[in-house]
């Protein structure tokens, strides 16, 4: 009798399925360890880490370019000395002390320790990514925030002073507040303080201590009724440019991973700096009856500045709203402080400061834990507690960052003069400071 080919089938596919059970019970250590155990190192996940890392330092250059075309033309290169000084001072000093300092292990949730110093124990993987390019990437950070601050002082501060300060003021402000909000353990983050890439630990707190160093520093000679026009809006023009594309890597980059995180935070970032751009433009088309470039560019980076802290958590929808919001308040906030009577000279508080803090205080309100699962629901999504969080991170690092910054500016000038001479402020840094000229006419 023949045999039924429907049976010879059936057994064939009863072999089979029992062959990929035994299978499977063979690799399940295997897979559980991958999916519940120690994450595995993402080639895809470090190709994107490094590649933000490459635009977040780029960043710095931009931000050059940004503040050197609106200075005076004697002091052009004295300004990108200040800005490009910090990648060397910043980077020695990082793996030195400020990484343990901001991600070492905590103590009390205030400040990291020294397990880290100079990367000794840097090694392995940290989630999908090595160590080492978690390490390198907030680096960067570190070296773009007292750069940002010079923009409040140019022209007028001496360069071995600015040195002493940026050492100091690294050390002592950005380190305890990047943990604080970003460290394991950090006290701001264990009470829910959102802060996605840096709204409040760099902007926010690189902007209060630009407007003290204003105040403390004095305003330039003659201002405000001979205010230092830019000499070529063309290379802040470029600078802009260039700090709207490394900041890709400044906000999707934070997401850690090559993700939908990432693409959140990437549109989020563009969406904002554009809205912000348009707005700063139509509120001095409206308020000078003038569109201008240089208001252009300023709004672009208000922008990029308000989403920061919320670019992971919120919608693309409530990027337009932010970023709205940003190009706005900065016009406004900007146009004041001829009427306060301080000298921010290239509106370092003005759009890092205040742009900051709206971002940090807006991220209470619209963000969506529905979007990221580490962060929170704000105002919008029914939970008012996450904009008091907020305001209290606001708060508490803005005071932080004014404290420590006056008391750096006074133990500084012990060591070496703040300010220059009204002779060599004349002259121009360029010459005064480092012996150089930017242009030969």
């Amino acid at each position: 009798m023949t045999a039924d080919p429907r049976s010879r089938s059936t057994r064939g596919e009863a072999a089979l399925a029992a062959a990929v059970i035994a299978l499977a019970a063979v690799l399940a250590p295997a897979i559980a360890l991958a999916d519940g155990g120690t994450p595995k190192l993402d080639t895809g996940d470090t190709a994107w880490m490094l590649v933000s890392s490459a635009f977040v330092l780029f960043m710095t250059p931009g931000l050059a370019l940004f503040y050197g075309g609106m200075v005076h033309r004697r002091n052009v290169l004295s300004t990108f000395m200040f800005v490009h000084f910090a990648l060397a001072l910043i980077t020695v000093q990082w793996v030195v002390v400020g990484y343990s300092l901001a991600f070492g292990k905590s103590h009390a949730g205030l400040i990291g320790g020294l397990d880290l110093a100079l990367l000794r124990t840097v090694t392995g993987e940290r989630g999908t990514i090595p160590h080492l390019a978690f390490m390198a990437f907030q680096m960067k950070f570190a070296i773009i925030t007292p750069a940002l601050i010079a923009g409040a002082f140019v022209e007028r501060m001496r360069f071995a002073a600015y040195v002493v300060f940026a050492l100091l003021w690294t050390t002592l402000v950005y380190d305890p507040v990047a943990h604080w909000t970003w460290g394991e353990g950090g006290w701001l983050a264990r009470l829910g303080v959102l802060d996605f890439a840096g709204g409040t630990v760099v902007h926010l707190t690189a902007g209060i201590a630009a407007l003290v160093c204003a105040l403390v520093i004095g305003p330039r000679a003659g201002y405000p009724h001979h205010r230092s026009l830019p000499h070529n809006l063309t290379m802040t023009v470029t600078g802009g440019g260039l700090l709207w594309f490394g900041w890709f890597g400044f906000n999707a980059g934070s997401a850690l991973g090559a993700n939908n995180l990432a693409a959140l935070a990437f549109c989020t970032t563009h969406v904002s700096a554009g809205a912000a751009a348009l707005a700063w433009v139509l509120a001095e088309w409206f308020h000078r009856r003038r569109p201008t470039m240089l208001g252009f560019v300023s709004g672009l980076v208000a922008g990029l500045v308000c989403i920061t802290p919320a670019a992971g958590f919120v919608s693309v929808a409530a990027a337009l709203l932010m970023g709205t919001a940003a190009g706005a308040v900065c016009y406004l906030a900007v146009m004041q402080k001829e009427r306060l009577g301080y000298d921010d000279s290239l509106d370092a508080f003005g759009v890092h400061g205040v742009g900051g803090m709206l971002g940090a205080l807006l991220t209470g309100v619209f963000s969506q834990k529905s979007l990221n699962p580490a962060g929170a629901d704000g105002l919008l999504a029914g939970n008012a507690r996450q904009l008091g969080l907020q305001a209290l991170g606001v708060v508490v690092a803005g005071a932080y960052a004014a404290l420590l910054t006056y008391v750096i500016l006074k133990l500084t000038n012990l060591v070496v003069r703040l300010r220059v001479t009204p002779e060599e402020e004349t002259e121009g840094l360029d010459a005064s400071q480092h012996g150089e000229a930017g242009y030969s006419m």
